[in-house]
């Protein structure tokens, strides 16, 4: 296998360089280096052999068919798109053109390239907001209601059609919220670490009592390379970390393990302030991983408990890689307080 991965440098994509390089196969990250992408997050596998980077924007036609006219990829994995809902709120052009137009040019070229394998990494947004009970599978219908989530659906849509009109072997993911390691600081856990950190007030959405599926990131790499390698083509894989908590809850978690391995005179849940929602919130994401575990023989091995004493942990040592980001675009403010109807 020779694989490019598309958003290499971002978050997941850089879990999943990591993991592949290590595993032994041969990468081609191609990255844009946006302001959430960091090539600090690749460095232990930058003098690999194994291991090419280009500086690339997916949304550039020549430019694509020249990395793959050169490194002749056998399988792609994307993983490249604007991902913070509350961005897409304030500014959605960018998600518009990188999500789907950006999807459209290197389905172009992958389809130009003949690759054995086009993997589509998406989000189990595209399918809306749950009640209080019941889980997305892959078969739920696709009601998306953020800028960013309607970008991911229309990225999705292309891609099956590609493999139904041209044949591209193609397979997709939708995943739930991911954490970890290298998580740009604009998401909701490294927001709540680095902001109790530095005494600031710890922001919650509304009441906090919106649910989400946690998904440790080296979990979720794991889980793309086993559908990449071994997904039947054609098909959709939801990729779930059975993990369900309400954010109040999660944040309320981190504090305690704040509290255990940086103490101070108050606790850190003090710090917590409810703020305006977000516009469009989606009450509760779940997903059922069912098709993981019976077709691929896959799930998480990792509790959410022990996930995020690994991330606070990760965070406090790491403070050199997060304390460079904090000048970029976005870091620190409130994004997404757009209205109905402005």
């Amino acid at each position: 296998m020779k694989l490019l991965v598309t958003g290499g440098a971002g978050f997941i994509g850089s879990a999943v360089v990591r993991l592949a390089v290590a595993r032994g196969i041969e990468v081609i990250n191609l990255d844009k280096l946006t302001y959430a992408a960091c090539l600090e997050n690749v460095a232990a596998v930058a003098q690999d052999p194994l291991y090419h980077f280009e500086q690339v924007d997916i949304c550039d036609r020549a430019a694509l068919a020249d990395v793959f006219a050169r490194h002749r990829p056998s399988h792609v994995m994307h993983l490249a798109a604007e991902s913070h809902v509350d961005r897409s709120i304030d500014g959605p052009d960018a998600f518009m053109q990188t999500n789907i137009m950006g999807t459209f040019e290197l389905l172009q070229a992958a389809r130009a390239a003949e690759v054995q394998r086009f993997h589509h990494v998406s989000t189990d947004e595209v399918f809306g907001s749950l009640g209080p009970t019941g889980q997305f599978t892959e078969t739920s219908p696709y009601d998306p209601r953020s800028p960013y989530a309607a970008s991911k659906a229309a990225s999705d849509h292309l891609v099956r059609a590609w493999g139904e009109t041209y044949g591209l072997p193609v397979v997709i993911s939708n995943c739930s919220n991911n954490y970890g390691p290298y998580h740009f600081p604009e998401k909701l856990i490294p927001v709540v670490i680095l902001n109790a950190l530095a005494g600031r007030d710890i922001p919650i959405y509304g009441d906090g009592a919106n649910v989400r599926d946690w998904l440790y990131v080296e979990d979720h790499a794991d889980a793309l390379l086993r559908v990449l390698q071994e997904g039947e083509i054609g098909r959709s894989y939801n990729i779930g970390g059975e993990n369900e908590r309400s954010n109040i809850d999660l944040v309320r978690d981190i504090c305690a393990l704040l509290d255990e391995k940086r103490p101070k005179e108050r606790p850190y849940s003090d710090q917590i302030t409810f703020v305006r929602d977000r516009p469009g919130h989606d009450a509760r994401y779940a997903i059922d991983p069912d098709r993981m575990r019976r077709e691929l023989n896959w799930r998480p091995s990792v509790t959410l408990a022990e996930g995020l004493e690994k991330t606070v942990q990760w965070y406090i040592d790491n403070s050199a890689w997060w304390q460079a980001l904090q000048d970029r675009d976005g870091v620190g403010k409130r994004l997404g307080e757009g209205t109905h109807g402005a």
